[in-house]
């Protein structure tokens, strides 16, 4: 049996049995899991393996990157300048990041970019992935790009291009790269141990992912034989000029190793955030409270960052979502704790939210990457803590 190291507050002792599960049941090989309550952690466990192939143990502090969990820190640093007065999220993104104005786009509002509604999940030539990485030559392209479809009439989700196009905007209002101001406004005061752009000396502390496959890969499986609720998203599957298939082909190569020293220390604030479940929770438990004397927004913030913008089928993913100015809001698929909880998912796995209702931050992590319906982890802790709750 995997051990596991940490500690759980009275009450919450569900989620230690239901993190010790996700090792003898649904798979886990190293993982973290974080709750705060009020602003102090009430868990705070790990176990397992950082990196299969030598054996080295998952340990408090830990790295781990958590793909599209990345996009709730994002939107955080946009809301924090929002707050400012330094960005306005209805103004056009034009005013910010004039060459942001070709092929039509001259009075998209920035709200729109956190949103998923202006239709900028692709080039129609991608980019060397040595350019994407870079920073600049991605942002020139997505500011002549024109969109896949007439924006604000729709919603789908950004999977790649979301943080280029908002880091960007962070880049020109706060004159620093996104993961500069994310490690000088969030993490430096809070103490996070969370990165966008892996500094060379933390590369040490990141966990090795290990990829599992689905057991039946449906889009070789007959059209018939596919059951009828999948059969839209398997067709998109199939056909490389879909956006599901577009929306994560935006480099050339399409497929980007997130394991690679390049990648990791590439800022990427849709995908590449590295750091604990302990970071995640505390970043979530600052936005909705005082942590150690910091808070990140004011409620009156808060209340306008996480009210829903978008919902209904979304255009990339083929299934309902839900999004605030930034952050995935409860759906049937993601509950999280209840009405009052926002965050992000990513890929594989990892998941990091709030719940105002119940003063209730969480933060997931693992190095062991599971898609689709298959993976309950996530989800096995997060009832866990509803049962703490109750």
């Amino acid at each position: 049996m995997t051990t596991i190291h940490g500690q759980v507050a009275a009450g919450f002792e569900p989620v230690r049995e239901a993190f010790a599960a996700n090792f003898s049941e649904h798979g886990d090989i190293g993982a973290a899991v974080c709750v705060y309550q009020y602003g102090r952690p009430v868990v705070d466990l790990w176990g397992g393996v950082a990196d299969p192939d030598t054996g080295r143990p998952w340990t408090q502090d830990t790295l781990q990157l958590v793909y599209s969990a990345t996009k709730g820190a994002t939107a955080t640093a946009a809301h924090m300048l929002a707050e400012r007065g330094a960005l306005d999220l209805d103004a056009p993104v034009a005013k910010y990041w004039p060459e942001f104005a070709a092929n039509g786009k001259a009075e998209i509002p920035v709200r729109w970019l956190l949103s998923h509604q202006v239709g900028l999940i692709t080039l129609d030539q991608p980019l060397p992935l040595n350019e994407a990485l870079a920073w600049h030559p991605m942002a020139a392209a997505l500011a002549a790009q024109r969109p896949q479809w007439t924006p604000g009439t729709a919603h789908g989700y950004h999977g790649r291009t979301w943080g280029w196009l908002v880091g960007e905007v962070i880049r020109r209002v706060s004159g620093r790269m996104p993961g500069r101001f994310f490690a000088d406004e969030i993490a430096g005061p809070l103490g996070l141990d969370f990165f966008i752009g892996l500094p060379a000396v933390q590369r040490d502390r990141v966990s090795r992912m290990v990829y599992e496959r689905p057991a039946v890969d449906l889009t070789t499986v007959p059209a018939e034989s596919v059951p009828e609720e999948l059969r839209e998203q398997v067709a998109a599957w199939r056909d490389p000029e879909s956006f599901s298939n577009r929306a994560y082909a935006v480099t050339d190569p399409a497929e980007i190793d997130f394991d690679s020293p390049e990648v990791q220390a590439a800022e990427l604030p849709a995908s590449n955030g590295i750091g604990t479940a302990h970071g995640l929770a505390r970043m979530y438990a600052a936005l909705i409270g005082e942590v150690d004397g910091t808070r990140l927004v004011a409620p009156e913030i808060l209340g306008s960052a996480t009210k829903e913008q978008v919902s209904g089928k979304d255009r990339v993913m083929l299934i309902p979502s839900r999004f605030s100015t930034g952050y995935m809001l409860p759906t049937e698929t993601n509950p999280m704790i209840g009405a009052g909880s926002f965050g992000h998912t990513g890929r594989g796995g990892s998941l990091g939210f709030a719940d105002l209702e119940h003063g209730v931050a969480f933060g997931y992590a693992m190095n062991k990457i599971i898609g689709g319906a298959d993976d309950v982890r996530a989800a096995s802790l997060v009832n866990a803590v509803r049962r703490s709750l109750a």
